[in-house]
């Protein structure tokens, strides 16, 4: 589904990835691991072409298109999704209206009004969001917890082909993380694809994660299974930056 060659990255003069390689097959639920400041933030910018972000080198191809010079809107159509670290607040906008109109945009339907707003309700119920927000502006006054139930709201109604999840978990309580982890759960399955970064292996604990990288100064520096999660849980990075 993804395969990322050789990436280079900078954001104005800073070079951030520096010859990542990265492939993600369908079906599989992959972590991305590594220290503040590793990468791995601009990596997931880059592959939704954030313009913040510029491609110096290498390539990103996505069903076997090259991505590299699309626009952001462009790749989200293709099937792409980011749910934001720190998700921004949009006045003017409601959440159903913005979910009903982005999802008429990716599939080129028409929807249908009250048959939408009856499956967003349903939604909202199993992410524990207060129905009522359905009508507020776009995480205008949401707290950091209901805007992340958000994301994961945005996440299953636009139903992606490959969902990038930076940080959804952070700043959570135990009981938003299984919430946030639950939809996550609904999200997946053997026909798409997810990257999570996190630093909380518990949003992990049940969902069928294939494989671990280990980010550190722009690159991967190693990968595994599952296993490399525990291990960074239990060392750190410190053994891994001696091994790159």
């Amino acid at each position: 589904m993804l395969k990322i060659n050789n990436l280079h990255v900078c954001a104005g003069e800073k070079e951030i990835l520096r010859g990542l390689n990265l492939e993600v097959s369908t079906g599989e639920i992959h972590v991305v691991l590594g220290a503040n400041g590793a990468g791995k933030s601009t990596l997931m910018n880059a592959i939704l072409g954030h313009p913040k972000y510029e491609i110096t080198e290498g390539t990103i191809y996505f069903e076997g298109e090259d991505l590299t010079k699309l626009k952001t809107y462009e790749r989200a159509r293709r099937g792409i999704f980011l749910s934001f670290q720190n998700p921004e607040e949009i006045p003017g906008i409601t959440v159903e209206n913005m979910l009903r109109t982005s999802k008429q945009a990716i599939t080129g339907d028409k929807i249908k009004i009250l048959q939408f707003h009856k499956e967003l309700l349903k939604l909202m119920e199993e992410l524990q969001i207060n129905p009522e927000y359905a009508g507020r502006y776009m995480n205008v006054g949401f707290s950091g917890g209901e805007k992340k139930r958000n994301e994961i709201l945005q996440l299953l109604t636009l139903n992606p082909k490959l969902a990038l999840l930076d940080e959804t978990d952070s700043g959570l309580d135990v009981d938003a993380v299984q919430i946030v982890s639950s939809g996550v759960a609904k999200f997946h399955n053997e026909n798409n694809s997810c990257i999570i970064i996190t630093h909380n292996a518990q949003i992990l604990k049940h969902l069928p994660v294939t494989h671990a990288h280990i980010l550190l100064n722009g690159r991967i520096v190693k990968s595994g299974g599952a296993e490399l999660v525990s291990e960074v849980a239990e060392h750190g990075y410190s053994q891994f930056e001696v091994e790159s």
